[in-house]
C-alpha cells in the first residue's frame, strides 16, 4: 500500500529505518528486513534510486544472528526479480553469491534460509547472465540435491524446482551435468509417487527440463507427453516404458540405478517404498544378457 500511495515519502521513511537494521532488539531488525524485502518487489524502489541501498541492507544482514532475519534478507534479494528485473543482470554476481552463502547456512536447524535461498534463486534464475549462474552450476546441483529427500515438503519441492530450472544453463557442461541428472533420476522418478501434490508437480516439472540434456529423445518425449502439469499418470505402465529406454541407452547404468532404489526400500513413505522394487523389476526386465550379469544378487536378495 505504501509503494502504491506513498512513494514520495518513501525515502525518508527508508532513512529512519535503516539504523533499525543494526539494533540489538531481534524484533526491530525483523521488522525492518521485513518492509525492505516487500518494498523491493515494487518498480517504486528502482524509481526512487533506493534499489542499491536497500539490496546493500539485505545482503549486511546475511551474517545477522537471527535466522528470521537472515531468511527475510535473501526473500528481499529475490524479490527484486519482480520490483527490478533489469537490474537482475548487473548485480547478478552479488545476487548469485548471496544465495549460495544462504544454502550453505551452518547456523539453520530447520533449514528456513536455504528454502528462501532456493526459492529465491529460482525467480532469479530467469535475469541471470549465463556465464555467472555456470560458474556454481554444479555446485548448487549437488547441494541441493540431499533436500530431494527432506521430511519437509516446502525443501522437497523447493529443490527440485530449482534443479529443474538450472538445467537451462547446463550449456558447455552437458557431461558434467548429465552426471547431476543421472545421480537424481531415480530420486526424481520416485518422488512422482511423493505423498503430496506439489511435489509431485515439480518432480513432473524438473523430469521435464532435464529430458532434453538426457541424450535420449525417446525418452525425452516420454517425459514431455507423459508428466504434463494437466495429465494423470499410470505409474507403472510410465516406469515399465521409462526402464526400457533407460537401459536402451543407458545400460551401463544398471548397478547404479538398483543400488539408488535400494536405499528407498526403507522409506518412510509407503508408495516410494512400493515403487523402487518396482522399479529394479522393470530395469532387470528390460536389461540386456549381458549386462544383466553384472548386477551384485545379494543386496538385492536381502532388500539392503
Amino acid at each position: 500500500a505504501m509503494a502504491r500511495h506513498a512513494g514520495p515519502r518513501l525515502p525518508l521513511i527508508v532513512k529512519n529505518l535503516l539504523p533499525s537494521l543494526s539494533s540489538i532488539f531481534d524484533s526491530q531488525r525483523v521488522t525492518t528486513t521485513a518492509f525492505f524485502a516487500q518494498l523491493l518487489s515494487s518498480n517504486v524502489v528502482n524509481d526512487l534510486i533506493l534499489l542499491e541501498t536497500m539490496m546493500d541492507s539485505m545482503t549486511g544482514r546475511q551474517k545477522d544472528t537471527c535466522t528470521l532475519v537472515r531468511m527475510l534478507a535473501l526473500r528481499g534479494l529475490g524479490n527484486i526479480a519482480s520490483g527490478a528485473p533489469e537490474k537482475v543482470r548487473k548485480h547478478g554476481a552479488k545476487l548469485l553469491a548471496s544465495m549460495v552463502n544462504g544454502m550453505d547456512d551452518k547456523d539453520d536447524p530447520h533449514n528456513l534460509v536455504a528454502l528462501e535461498a532456493m526459492s529465491s534463486l529460482s525467480k532469479l534464475l530467469d535475469h541471470l547472465e549465463q556465464r555467472d549462474i555456470q560458474s556454481m552450476l554444479l555446485h548448487i546441483a549437488i547441494r541441493i540435491r540431499p533436500f530431494f529427500d527432506s521430511e519437509q515438503p516446502d525443501l522437497r519441492r523447493s529443490s527440485i524446482v530449482l534443479f529443474g530450472n538450472l538445467t537451462k544453463f547446463s550449456e558447455g557442461h552437458g557431461e558434467v551435468f548429465l552426471e547431476q541428472i543421472l545421480n537424481g533420476l531415480v530420486t526424481l522418478l520416485l518422488h512422482l509417487q511423493d505423498p503430496r501434490p506439489e511435489v509431485v508437480k515439480a518432480c513432473k516439472f524438473a523430469l521435464r527440463m532435464c529430458g532434453p540434456n538426457m541424450g535420449c529423445e525417446s525418452l525425452c518425449e516420454m517425459f514431455l507427453n507423459h508428466l504434463r502439469e494437466d495429465r494423470s499418470l499410470h505409474y507403472g505402465e510410465f516406469m515399465n516404458n521409462v526402464c526400457k529406454h533407460l537401459m536402451q541407452s543407458y545400460p551401463e547404468m544398471l548397478n547404479r540405478l538398483i543400488s539408488t532404489n535400494l536405499f528407498y526400500f526403507k522409506s518412510s513413505w509407503v508408495d516410494i517404498r512400493a515403487a523402487a522394487p518396482m522399479f529394479i523389476g522393470f530395469l532387470v526386465l528390460h536389461v540386456d544378457e549381458d549386462h544383466c550379469q553384472q548386477v551384485d544378487l545379494d543386496p538385492l536378495i536381502s532388500g539392503e
